[in-house]
């Protein structure tokens, strides 16, 4: 965690972006056991890395699937637009597509306690309406890899492990999306705020003329500065004072990317030097 968060940081404050690292981790690890499963096999002890790999590679590619529904709830929880939430429904959908039973697969490898008496949910109890426990575990077993077809195999169900890659890929560039666009309307908001506190202030800052800038750059960020050659200077002091004073008086503080802990935005204001616009932390209780 960065040094400069707040003591009061919680990730449930911000589930979106957690779904967005864990998804990055997780397509991370599906390319570190691809490549190995690729690679040369390798003893440990008495097992295959390879098959080793394959269980990791079978977890990792459901857990995209657990980053997806977190996206997916903290987006309904914002009341973001629809399609959004529609464009991650869609990946979702292409990566189920590309990868039919990975929940079976996963299912049968993590529930092995349950499979392996023919005891499983999913297929199993399907299965079991018709065949007695021995049959259905049976049936439903023997998870490995295969390097010749190059697929996972968990009873009749095949993962192939050449779509790992790219869907998992996929789905993460369609949760950094939805991240994004969580982003992208919080930084929209901000701004909108900033711009309507300093005009409550009679501090003009419409674009190119008048000496405040606020401004939303491509980081997402909310940049404030002045325009210096439109400001006297026996009138920058003040105009930076009301602007600091604008701003808090909404909830906003202007803070230095060069040195966050510094508290003479004014002076800084005055330099020449471009601010971000943030919320203040709420207290803590």
């Amino acid at each position: 965690m960065n040094s400069n968060a707040p003591d009061d940081w919680s990730p449930a404050d911000h589930p979106y972006s957690i779904a967005l690292s864990e998804a990055n981790w997780w397509r991370a690890t599906v390319a570190l056991t691809v490549d190995r499963m690729h690679s040369d096999d390798v003893q440990v002890g008495w097992f295959s890395s390879r098959q080793i790999d394959a269980r990791t590679l079978v977890v990792a590619l459901r857990q995209l699937l657990a980053a997806v529904k977190l996206e997916r709830t903290a987006l309904t929880d914002l009341g973001m637009d629809p399609a959004v939430i529609s464009a991650l429904d869609d990946a979702e959908q292409a990566f189920l597509v590309a990868l039919p039973n990975i929940k079976h697969v996963r299912d049968g490898l993590t529930h092995f306690e349950d499979w392996a008496r023919g005891q499983g949910g999913g297929p199993q109890a399907a299965a079991r309406k018709t065949a007695d426990p021995r049959a259905v575990a049976r049936r439903f077993w023997s998870f490995g890899y295969d390097p010749v077809t190059d697929t996972v195999t968990m009873g009749p169900f095949t993962i192939p492990v050449s779509a790992a890659l790219p869907a998992a890929s996929a789905l993460c560039e369609a949760i950094y999306a939805a991240t994004r666009a969580v982003d992208q309307r919080s930084t929209a908001q901000l701004r909108d705020q900033a711009v309507q506190a300093l005009t409550e202030a009679a501090i003009p800052c419409t674009p190119p003329h008048d000496a405040v800038r606020v401004s939303q750059g491509r980081d997402t960020r909310i940049w404030l500065s002045l325009e210096l050659t439109r400001v006297p200077d026996g009138q920058r002091g003040e105009l930076a004072e009301r602007v600091t004073k604008a701003l808090d008086g909404v909830g906003l503080r202007l803070t230095s990317p060069v040195f966050p802990q510094a508290d003479d935005t004014a002076d800084r204001l005055i330099a020449g030097e471009a601010l971000t616009v943030e919320r203040n932390s709420p207290p803590t209780t």
